[in-house]
């Protein structure tokens, strides 16, 4: 299973490659930034859930299902305030994103 959904996001960029490059770049830089301020227990559960929901959004522009899904998920129980988030199997997902991005061509 790709992390990234092609056709998503072929649709997403109108089968730009250029565009698609920039978007996947773009996504690749809130993970790297989000990923770890989202994991930062010590912040505010509603800002955690805030950068989930940045996330989430990203994950969905550029077809990262898997990435979409956890994030939706970390951020409804962020939202609920409802103990410890477990971040292990988004922080999974967003590295095999990564690292799709890093070799793949869109």
């Amino acid at each position: 299973m790709q992390a990234i959904d092609r056709a998503a996001l072929d649709v997403q960029t109108g089968g730009d490659a250029e565009l698609a490059r920039e978007v996947l770049d773009l996504f690749a830089g809130q993970c790297r930034s989000i990923l770890p301020r989202l994991a930062d227990a010590a912040a505010a559960p509603e800002r955690r859930a805030d950068l989930a929901h940045t996330l989430k959004g990203s994950a969905a522009g550029v077809g990262a299902e898997r990435v979409r899904a956890l994030a939706d998920a970390a951020e409804a129980r962020l939202r609920a305030d409802d103990g410890p988030v477990p971040l292990d199997d988004l922080a999974a997902a967003v590295a095999a994103a990564l690292a799709e991005i890093g070799t793949a061509q869109p």
